[in-house]
């Protein structure tokens, strides 16, 4: 079970897919290992970045079956369940804790629009997945347009003691970070995980401001572990170092609207997943946008 001291690295799997649409199960058991070898931590799927709201009910539900079958206990995995009613978050939630998940992660509704509704809103929830299913808040407010502040996070976290962690996208949001790490160490909240994601972009700032760790779905995701790895043992110039060499990449797949294209193209290149397929509707990746990626690996994977 996903506990408040998770940290490292979650990588946030994307849904391969076949050319033709269809999810791929060769490449997610590819995907999985590669990860893995990485020095993941941890997988999350079903977020944003999964293409959820793209896959019925039973795909989704099968995609989370064999990610977890395929780790097969070695690292924990979380399971993004938000949806726009609670019955389906309910029924997700229970067969995906009932295949092994370690967890669920909820990101709010757009509808949300005052704390009071928000801290509401995490009440529910918790209800619908039941007390002692360890969860995430997403807070990711540059998609869900849902801003919570501090005190709401703090709010939410009192009122429920099975919510083990925060994944921290806010932007900016570093002095949030510090904000809540001071709260916890002055024991005016209880300490849970903090992990970072807009895909890497502030992570060396993100961990000396107390994060745990990322949960994003950079292309490679050993940058992501030896950075958080590095940080850990102080050797900060070598982790900035590491960082400012992926950062040109960092940056092109954070673009609104096309980073994912970009980030399963980097994955397909790579020999990670076959194919770039992303779900209808979605981008496609011009000549010249591919010449720059290609450009940006090149660079990275020089010796």
């Amino acid at each position: 079970m996903l506990t408040s001291s998770a940290a490292g690295v979650y990588v946030i799997c994307p849904t391969p897919f076949e050319s033709d649409g269809r999810v791929d199960v060769a490449s997610t058991d590819r995907m999985v290992e590669a990860y893995l070898k990485a020095g993941a931590t941890g997988l999350t799927i079903l977020g944003i970045m999964g293409e959820a709201p793209k896959l019925a009910a039973d795909e989704a539900l099968a995609f989370a079956r064999q990610v977890i079958a395929t780790v097969a206990g070695r690292v924990p995995v979380i399971v993004g369940v938000s949806a726009a009613g609670f019955a389906a978050m309910s029924g997700l939630s229970s067969k995906v804790m009932d295949a092994g998940a370690a967890g669920v992660m909820i990101a709010p509704p757009s509808t949300l629009k005052t704390d009071d509704q928000i801290v509401s809103y995490y009440a529910d929830a918790v209800e619908a997945i039941g007390t002692d299913v360890p969860w995430v808040i997403q807070d990711y407010p540059l998609t869900t347009n849902v801003v919570m502040t501090p005190k709401v996070i703090m709010r939410i976290i009192e009122q429920s003691p099975s919510c083990v962690m925060l994944k921290h996208e806010d932007w900016p949001g570093l002095d949030k970070i510090t904000t809540l790490r001071r709260a916890s160490d002055a024991g005016q909240v209880r300490r849970v995980s903090i992990l970072c994601g807009n895909g890497g972009m502030f992570l060396p700032f993100e961990m000396e401001r107390g994060a745990d760790g990322a949960m994003t779905g950079y292309a490679y995701p050993e940058m992501l572990v030896g950075v958080v790895d590095l940080i850990n043992q102080g050797k900060r110039k070598e982790a900035h170092d590491l960082f400012d060499r992926h950062l040109p990449l960092v940056r092109y797949e954070t673009q609104p609207g096309v980073g994912l294209a970009v980030r399963k193209y980097v994955l397909k290149r790579r020999g990670i997943i076959a194919s770039d397929t992303l779900r209808k509707p979605g981008p496609k990746l011009s000549p010249e946008t591919i010449a720059e990626i290609e450009w940006l690996m090149e660079r990275i994977e020089r010796p």
